[in-house]
């Protein structure tokens, strides 16, 4: 691993970053080809907040927050702090102190493959936290790692400056030159699933409506009459 630190990356569009924070994280995925989903392992501290941002990222080892220290300088109003480590973490990488220093500059979150603590004080500042663990136990600040390169969580490519969004649904990432495309795409499908909510409260069912009940014989599935020999 090469250890560097990158200055002034490119990042995404902020107005179409922030007009992606009107959409949901399942409908932008839906829209967008249901691709950029970190996975269900990265979960939501505490419940009711969504955010969409610009991604700083972080390459950390496992056990040690050095690069998160580092990568504070680095962040933005407007962006999300995205932090891997080199291989599998449960520590508490993460807690109020760092919270409190990228409030100050405008964070709008963090997203961590790892552990964090603190959660009560997080919760109560109203700094949104997605990660894959909480743990009480502490790192050291030792090795030395890498900002705003390429990093992998769940599988999912994130690069500095690509589009972070999350809720209480989870993460995903729109890649920084697909954002307005995604926006676009969001907005198409909110307006489909509204006709359709309309239908479906004046009773339409979605077997009908998406055209199901047509092929429910040809997958073998039958109604019979209950108590019908």
């Amino acid at each position: 691993m090469r250890t560097v630190v990158v200055t002034n990356p490119p990042r995404a569009e902020a107005a179409a970053v922030d007009e992606l924070a009107k959409h949901g994280v399942a409908t932008v995925h839906e829209a967008t080809g249901r691709t950029g989903y970190l996975g269900p392992s990265i979960r939501p501290v505490h419940l009711g907040s969504r955010i969409a941002g610009t991604a700083v990222t972080v390459l950390s080892w496992p056990g040690d927050n050095l690069m998160i220290h580092v990568a504070v300088e680095q962040c933005r109003p407007g962006d999300v702090l995205v932090v891997a480590t080199t291989s599998p973490s449960t520590d508490g990488m993460f807690g109020e102190l760092f919270a409190t220093a990228l409030q100050y500059r405008g964070v709008r979150g963090l997203v961590i493959d790892a552990g964090v603590r603190d959660v009560a004080d997080l919760h109560a500042m109203g700094f949104p936290v997605w990660s894959a663990a909480v743990s009480a136990q502490g790192t050291v600040k030792a090795t030395p790692g890498a900002v705003n390169v390429p990093v992998t969580i769940g599988g999912q490519p994130i690069r500095p400056g690509d589009a972070v969004l999350a809720d209480d649904d989870g993460v995903m990432c729109i890649p920084r030159e697909s954002v307005a495309d995604a926006v676009t795409a969001a907005r198409a499908r909110e307006e489909k699933e509204a006709a359709t909510r309309a239908a479906f409260q004046k009773g339409e069912l979605g077997l009908d409506r998406y055209g199901l009940r047509d092929r429910l014989p040809g997958m073998g599935i039958e109604y019979v009459e209950y108590g019908a020999s």
